[in-house]
């Protein structure tokens, strides 16, 4: 039994010039006669949702055999050092994603607006879809955190939309009701002040980045007299939170400060990587930054919109992704895009081993989290939603078993998988979307 002298609040925050910083969970946190064994064996789950537009190379993406000890295919390869934390879901389906009302732009339109709902996106000028399984548990877990969940992306939101569909059907992955879709942000810099500035003062934020200051140096003297008060494994816990603090803030100015000061080039915003690869981990990095503190416990976040014409270099190929994705059902060119959804796994396997390697009570992040990653499109040449590029990763707190293939009867609407994934995280619910019954995961 581990009996602290001073309990420590878990709400504790490092106060300075326009910021205030969230603490990792400490073992002064434990108040006195409690066992740390006991606080640490029940940890709060996270939940991460990742969105990729245009499908996948479906026989390049799903295993040959069902259940466990199922060969890694070429997609999904990057992704085998986590196969005790794997599950590849098959035979899932999207149908309200299609509809008698249907055609190539609405099928696109439509896509990141059911992949968390399973509701039919309405045309018109307002948007009215259905409330997302995110927002469902932020409910339940995320009241008692300061953000109730996060939503990013790594494109900026698109005004230009077509299919008569409401633009934000496109924009966003995060419904917190019918008719209200939560903004994404694409800026690293703008997530960083949302997690650590108290947002009272953009004067005081605004000097200090002009200053170049980082907002570790307005809270030094709080973070020495803190630390004579803690244990010595408490401080080295401490030291390694803020040092990923630093880094990440590190590498958000470096982005701001790119592009050679002679070149004549139009206003960008600050804090933006022009690598795709440098934007989307550091995306990453700010979401397991917000999941150790517990700043939130739910997030969301959106590879790239539906028909996006973004080209990933370090992927191998030069041709854009919507492009790529209508391989004409051409050998060659379906090898190319299977290249992307491969390079995009391997994308996802940085996250997880950030989460892995993150120590969360009595176990790792990963342990604890839920992570879905997929697409509500299963080829992008024939716009169709089904079969699903799905899987699941992570513990879930001893809830979810892993490295299996998973697969249900062809046509299974994927909503019947987010119930089921809703009542893992603690939320109990009998329907959602166009479920017709919970998936045994």
């Amino acid at each position: 039994m581990f009996i602290t002298k001073k309990y420590l609040s878990r709400r504790t925050l490092l106060r300075g010039m326009g910021v205030s910083i969230s603490l990792p969970f400490l073992e002064s946190m434990v108040p006195a006669q409690t066992a740390l064994r006991k606080t640490a064996a029940s940890p709060k789950s996270r939940l991460t949702c990742i969105y990729v537009p245009h499908g996948a190379i479906m026989d390049k993406w799903t295993p040959a055999t069902e259940g466990t000890g199922f060969a890694f295919t070429e997609i999904l390869k990057p992704l085998e050092p986590f196969r005790n934390y794997l599950n590849v879901v098959s035979d899932l389906a999207h149908p309200q994603a299609g509809g008698v009302d249907s055609d190539a732009g609405a099928d696109h339109q439509r896509s990141a607006a059911v992949f968390l709902s399973g509701a039919h996106p309405e045309k018109g000028v307002e948007a009215h879809v259905g409330k997302t399984m995110d927002q469902v548990v932020a409910e339940k877990m995320g009241q008692d955190t300061p953000l109730p969940s996060l939503e990013l992306s790594i494109e900026d939101v698109s005004l230009s939309c077509g299919a008569g569909l409401a633009c934000a059907y496109m924009n966003t992955l995060a419904w917190k009701t019918a008719t209200t879709p939560l903004p994404m942000e694409n800026n690293p810099q703008v997530v960083f002040e949302r997690l650590f500035g108290d947002g009272r003062n953009n004067a005081e934020r605004n000097s200090r980045r002009e200053q170049s200051s980082s907002i570790l140096d307005s809270v030094k003297d709080e973070v020495t007299a803190l630390n004579k008060k803690l244990p010595a494994a408490d401080r080295t816990r401490l030291t390694e939170y803020l040092d990923d603090v630093r880094e990440i803030e590190r590498r958000i100015q470096k982005a701001g400060t790119a592009v050679p000061t002679d070149v004549t080039v139009p206003d960008a915003p600050v804090g933006i990587p022009d690598s795709f690869s440098d934007h989307l981990k550091l995306m990453f990095d700010l979401q397991v930054l917000a999941y150790k503190a517990e700043i939130t416990r739910v997030s969301t976040l959106m590879y790239a919109r539906d028909t996006s014409t973004v080209v990933y270099p370090d992927s191998g190929v030069r041709s854009g992704f919507h492009s790529t994705s209508h391989h004409s059902d051409v050998r060659e060119n379906m090898e190319r895009f299977a290249q992307i959804n491969r390079y995009h796994a391997s994308m996802l396997a940085y996250l997880l081993e950030k989460m892995k390697a993150t120590p969360d009570g009595d176990g790792s992040l990963l342990d604890h989290s839920l992570v879905l990653y997929g697409s509500a499109m299963s080829d992008g040449n024939k716009h169709n939603h089904d079969p699903l590029p799905v899987l699941l990763a992570g513990g879930a707190s001893g809830q979810l078993k892993g490295g299996r293939h998973l697969r249900y009867s062809k046509h299974t609407t994927m909503s019947n998988l987010l119930l089921a994934m809703v009542n893992k995280l603690g939320v109990p619910m009998e329907n959602f979307g166009d479920s017709t019954g919970k998936l045994e995961i």
